[in-house]
């Protein structure tokens, strides 16, 4: 059974999903949609997400589990290896999962990422350098980059190459 606890944030409302003892969603919701069921986890989780939007958190270390197609969890599984502060491309992301042609299907992938800031796809940026679509908005992706302390976005390529 999966439990959804709801937490306010800087960016409004939080929605932290846990099932078999794994953070399975966090999300932006405009309202709460079900009974709050806070756990353990989702309180671990959401004390994480606090010291990240303070500054103090670089590296979330709650348990997680990925729920979709094996090339969506191999998207997510590459974006979760991108450190804080850094940038990578859908193409880096593409070639690092071996497929290099896949960058239209990465972003599509990147954009169903169930664990918001978790999974840090706000990370991911055009091949121009340039931001580009954000679930939540393009305002909380580059606030979330400030945040970081990047200070122009460029593209940095940390993920190896199968």
């Amino acid at each position: 059974m999966t439990a959804y606890a709801f937490y306010e944030s800087p960016f409004g409302l939080l929605k932290i999903g846990v099932a078999n003892g794994k953070v399975i969603l966090i999300g932006m919701v405009p309202k709460a949609d079900t009974v709050s069921q806070p756990t353990p986890l989702s309180a671990e989780v959401y004390r994480q997400l606090q010291e990240y939007f303070a500054g103090k958190r670089t590296v979330f270390t709650v348990p997680y589990a990925f729920q979709g197609t094996s090339f969506q969890q191999a998207v997510w599984a590459q974006i979760a290896k991108i450190p804080y502060g850094r940038t990578v491309t859908y193409k880096d992301i593409a070639q690092a999962i071996g497929k290099p042609r896949a960058f239209q299907a990465t972003g599509r992938a990147v954009g169903a990422n169930p664990l918001a800031i978790l999974i840090p796809c706000h990370r991911v940026i055009g091949s121009n350098g340039e931001m580009t679509g954000y679930a939540y908005g393009l305002e909380m992706k580059k606030t979330l980059l400030d945040l970081e302390s990047t200070s122009s976005v460029t593209c940095h390529n940390t993920l190896s190459h199968r």
